[in-house]
């Protein structure tokens, strides 16, 4: 019933802008001059048809589940529910649940089955009505967007007033997700320093967040100092950077000024395809071919090496983001006017000089971006991390050594049994709270540097 609905949205749509278009074709046909073009019209009844329906289908979808969650629990035979907790209370709903899906295990109580059948019933009754509403809101709106067509009738500047209170409100939206999960954030952030002092969490050396969440659990005390977490992740993206900079910025460099025309269209291509590489492929590699490689390499030298170790991580991760800087490098070097490099030729200058004193100082702001994306990418990377550098936190800096990352504990603090009112838990807020400055700032940086240079070569 649900792709009913939607499929009856799109073909009113569809209908409402052929109708609308054909009408507004008859009437400048009959010599009539209009005021908008006859796409404006079209276009004005597919806007009326689809904005107002699809955010009432949309709420509807939302609300529905909840509704008939309500609806089948307070059906429950009296006296069900008392003494539960909530956890027990969604258990049962999930049976119910289960059962109306057809997946029964053992034998579920009388109640429940008949539960079920209720719930299957809502459930339909609700996409009937859905589909019914839907119906009829789309015939109304066709029909008024219909008689709307005039000469006289400004169908484009009706379709710029709903199309800006669009981006109006995906902007609107935009900014309170942002918000909302800063306050988010902020709040769970403060539960877990009523929990754990903030000196122990900035300076503390020792992260081990394992901790008794029920009463029959053993568990240690926990340790909750981030310090060897943060440090692991600086460790991991160094090693990326270290990689992913000079031979990005010099793949740029090349494909911009040096190579010929063909073999920048083999290699531009190449890239693009390695920047859609999946992280979980990367991290494959990473675990089966660059880190017993340099296991191996290690014992024959005479070092020790960890299984999984920081360099295997942050080398495969600095390949993953080569294609992010030579993309943004290899873009704002090309949009460097011309007469830079036409003057600096015309005085002498050779090409390598030409890029090196005018041309990459000049393209520091696009430069700065993709540095900046791939620095974003390697703290925020997870997948390679968890299969190439390890869990265990470690107050080190050898690349040559097992650490982790702030997201990877993020990931770890949040699976298994998760109850949001122990530190265990609000550790992961806390962390990603750090995460955050920590981002804010590097941008804040890149946006002086940026402006810096900007207000020089502008």
């Amino acid at each position: 019933m649900t792709l009913a609905a939607f499929l009856v949205l799109f073909a009113a749509t569809v209908a409402g802008y052929m109708l609308n278009r054909r009408a507004a074709l008859t009437i400048r046909g009959s010599g009539t001059q209009l005021h908008s073009l006859e796409s404006f019209h079209g276009l004005y009844s597919a806007l009326t048809v689809l904005v107002p329906v699809l955010v009432i289908l949309l709420l509807w979808i939302m609300l529905q589940g909840v509704v008939v969650d309500r609806l089948t629990m307070g059906s429950l035979p009296d006296g069900t529910l008392d003494g539960l907790g909530t956890g027990q209370i969604q258990l049962i709903l999930a049976e119910i649940k289960s059962i109306s899906r057809g997946v029964i295990f053992g034998t579920p109580e009388e109640f429940k089955i008949q539960a079920a059948e209720r719930y299957i019933s809502y459930n339909n009754t609700a996409t009937t009505l859905m589909l019914a509403v839907v119906v009829a809101l789309v015939l109304a709106l066709v029909v008024a967007a219909r008689r709307r067509v005039a000469a006289g009738f400004r169908a484009r500047q009706q379709v710029e007033s709903i199309t800006s209170g669009l981006m109006i409100f995906c902007a609107t939206v935009a900014i309170f997700t942002t918000v909302g999960i800063i306050f988010a954030l902020v709040f769970e952030t403060y539960k877990f320093f009523t929990m754990v002092p903030i000196t122990e969490f900035l300076f503390g050396t020792s992260w081990e967040p394992q901790i008794p969440i029920r009463a029959d659990q053993i568990a240690a005390e926990g340790a909750f100092g981030a310090v060897p977490v943060f440090l692991g992740t600086i460790v991991i993206a160094t090693v990326a950077l270290v990689v992913a900079v000079p031979v990005g910025l010099l793949t740029a460099i090349y494909l911009n000024e040096f190579a010929s025309h063909r073999v920048r269209k083999v290699i531009k291509p190449i890239l693009e395809i390695l920047s859609g590489v999946p992280t979980v492929v990367y991290g494959f590699f990473a675990i089966l071919v660059i880190a017993p490689a340099i296991r191996s390499f290690g014992q024959s030298i005479g070092l020790d090496v960890a299984p999984n170790t920081a360099l295997a991580a942050g080398s495969v991760m600095g390949v993953m983001l080569i294609p992010f800087i030579s993309s943004f490098a290899d873009d704002a070097l090309s949009a460097v006017p011309q007469s830079l490099r036409d003057g600096a030729l015309a005085l002498g200058a050779t090409r390598a000089e030409t890029m090196l004193n005018v041309l990459f100082p000049a393209a520091i702001p696009g430069i700065v971006g993709g540095v900046l994306l791939a620095v974003s990418r390697a703290i925020g990377e997870t997948m390679i991390v968890v299969m190439a550098a390890g869990l265990i936190a470690k107050m080190t800096i050898n690349p040559l050594d097992s650490v982790t990352a702030v997201t990877v504990q993020i990931v770890t603090m949040l699976i298994g049994d998760t109850s949001f009112d122990n530190p265990k838990t609000l550790s992961a807020f806390a962390l990603g709270m750090m995460l955050f400055i920590i981002t804010l700032m590097i941008n804040v940086l890149a946006l002086r540097i940026v402006r810096k240079y900007r207000e020089i070569y502008d």
